[in-house]
């Protein structure tokens, strides 16, 4: 059996790199792709292929595929779209080059690459095309807007691109983690500290416990699991026969998948607003 192979990003750290462990424990030719290319050299040094792709950067994802293309002959098994920052602060107070910077990353970056990967699956007849969402692709939370808005359009383009393939034999996954551990709040911050004017916000009191939570690292949240519990289901969506259109990891995600089905909007509201 000739051996799969997955390119998968984001994987300096977090659920990116547990992925790239898991993969190669599976017997795949993981190209474990990040964003600087110190992170990729590290990843060289304990033996995975790491070409570099910044999503911000079209130039690294052309070349980044070009070379796992080459390394495979021209095929590509499993796209694992996964690198992803947040920018914390009150939607009030986003400036539109913020949203301009993280759409970027966590939406533009994601279609490119995927439209790229596209041609190359059908040629070969099959792939599978994972997108890592998160539960704020299915509610929303304060103080999290421009992630949530991001999140919510990988959702909508995930779920057209889904029924627009489902004459091939292409499939099209989302992953939608909780908390997981990782480094997301740490990497937030200077996305933070350049972005949002918060001494100048109306809402300057509320940043203080937003700063406290961001500055601070208290420990895990509740529910939160390791970054194992996505791969566990990322190897699910990538093996099985018939594969889920949507994979829900920890129960903060099972819980507002509910929610958000029975509740009213209102009702809705009423609880997201004290998380």
């Amino acid at each position: 059996m000739t051996q799969q192979s997955i390119l998968l990003t984001g994987a300096s750290s977090g659920i990116g790199y547990d992925a790239a462990l898991g993969f190669r424990a599976l017997g795949f030719r993981v190209f474990a792709s990040c964003r600087a290319q110190a992170d990729c050299d590290r990843l060289i040094a304990e033996g995975f292929d790491s070409p570099r792709i910044d999503y911000t950067d079209s130039d690294s994802i052309v070349s980044g595929l070009a070379a796992v293309l080459d390394a495979t002959g021209g095929t590509l098994d499993v796209l694992y779209n996964n690198g992803a920052y947040a920018c914390p602060g009150a939607v009030e107070d986003l400036p539109r080059d913020a949203l301009r910077a993280i759409f970027e990353t966590n939406v533009f970056g994601y279609q490119e690459l995927t439209n790229m990967v596209i041609p190359v699956m059908r040629a070969q007849g099959h792939g599978r095309i994972i997108n890592c969402s998160s539960v704020l692709g299915l509610v929303g939370l304060k103080w999290r807007g421009a992630y949530v808005a991001t999140k919510y359009a990988l959702e909508g383009l995930s779920d057209v691109l889904r029924i627009e393939l489902a004459d091939t034999q292409i499939k099209v996954i989302l992953i939608e983690p909780g908390p997981i551990t990782s480094d997301i709040r740490q990497n937030a911050i200077p996305h933070f500290e350049r972005w949002i004017d918060w001494e100048r916000s109306a809402r300057a009191v509320e940043y203080g416990t937003l700063r406290g939570r961001l500055y601070t690292d208290s420990g895990p949240d509740t529910f939160e699991l390791p970054a194992s519990a996505v791969t566990k289901k990322l190897i699910h969506a990538a093996t099985a026969k018939r594969p889920k259109p949507r994979y829900y990891v920890t129960f903060p995600t099972y819980l507002m998948g509910v929610l958000r089905r029975i509740l009213s909007t209102r009702w809705l509201d009423a609880v997201t607003k004290r998380a």
